[in-house]
């Protein structure tokens, strides 16, 4: 099993390309290098420079490869489909300048949905028309970044958004061909939606292309359950913990991983908020010795 560790902008906080809070693009890759990694996702597009002169040569002299990037947008609002398809495209066109393979859907978080993360019964339900609307822009991104750019397009579950809990995962996956759209999965939205993060994984090994790490702690978890603690709120109060302090046997990960003959790339993710996190480089580095002390 050829295994290749990276990390992502959104463990030093970056999750909107605009947003004031965030490190500079330069800090984030280096300290992902110095923690030890080989690779590094996109981030929002626009927060890393999209033109390749400038940002290949950065890449380069760290030793970074660039493994993806996400489509973290709307996908649920049709009136937002002109900003995602600018975003797709750019995305596409980031990734194909450097040779990326891996290009990730996901559904942003919507406000009808922040509120009920962590709870399927509660959580609102889209109608039929806006179901299949919704499906049909996933499918039409999908093809964009499979058929016109040559990527492998994954639909990346997420908490607080409309593609959560398992039922609608399952669904989406069954409309959508898997010839352009494949999977990856990320273990602690897994957890958090409340379902088995390896069961899916197994299920769903022919569908697989792409890992991301990421665990929840069990504790503040329960916590935010029982409390109806929102998205946000939860991922401030630190529902994603460093891997060796969550509720995930990655372990457990690594074996199925073997066995089922998995081979490219696991992203590690700590989102973390910008403002309060301590030290993203500390917990980047643990992160990274925690999964080669078990052998990845």
């Amino acid at each position: 099993m050829a295994l290749e560790i990276g990390n992502a902008p959104c463990s030093w906080g970056v999750e909107f390309a605009n947003d004031d809070r965030n490190p500079d693009w330069r800090t984030v890759l280096a300290e992902c290098a110095q923690a030890g990694y080989t690779g590094i996702e996109l981030g929002p597009v626009g927060y890393m420079p999209e033109d390749p002169n400038v940002l290949g040569p950065a890449l380069a002299e760290l030793g970074l490869t660039l493994i993806g990037g996400v489509v973290f947008r709307p996908f649920h609002d049709e009136d937002a489909w002109d900003e995602l398809q600018d975003a797709a495209r750019r995305t596409c066109e980031a990734l194909k300048a450097h040779g990326a393979r891996h290009l990730v859907l996901i559904d942003s978080i919507s406000p009808r949905r922040a509120a009920t993360a962590g709870r399927p019964d509660e959580a609102e339900q889209m109608s039929a028309q806006e179901w299949a609307g919704f499906v049909e822009r996933v499918r039409a991104i999908a093809r964009l970044g499979t058929e016109d750019y040559g990527l492998i397009t994954s639909l990346h579950p997420h908490a607080g958004g409309f593609i959560d809990f398992l039922p609608e995962v399952e669904r989406m996956l069954a409309e959508i061909d898997p010839s352009i759209l494949k999977l990856c999965v990320d273990t602690g939205h897994c957890t958090y939606a409340g379902f088995d993060p390896l069961a899916f994984i197994e299920r769903h090994r022919d569908r697989l292309a792409y890992v991301h790490f990421k665990s929840t702690d069990a504790a503040v978890k329960a916590k935010a359950i029982a409390n109806r603690t929102g998205f946000y709120d939860a991922c401030g109060e630190g529902i994603f913990c460093k891997l060796a302090e969550g509720e995930i046997d990655f372990g457990a990960v690594r074996d199925l991983l073997g066995r089922i003959g998995y081979d490219g790339w696991c992203t590690v993710e700590q989102d973390c908020d910008p403002t309060i996190a301590a030290s993203p480089l500390d917990d980047a580095r643990q992160n990274r010795e925690y999964l080669r002390s078990i052998g990845f």
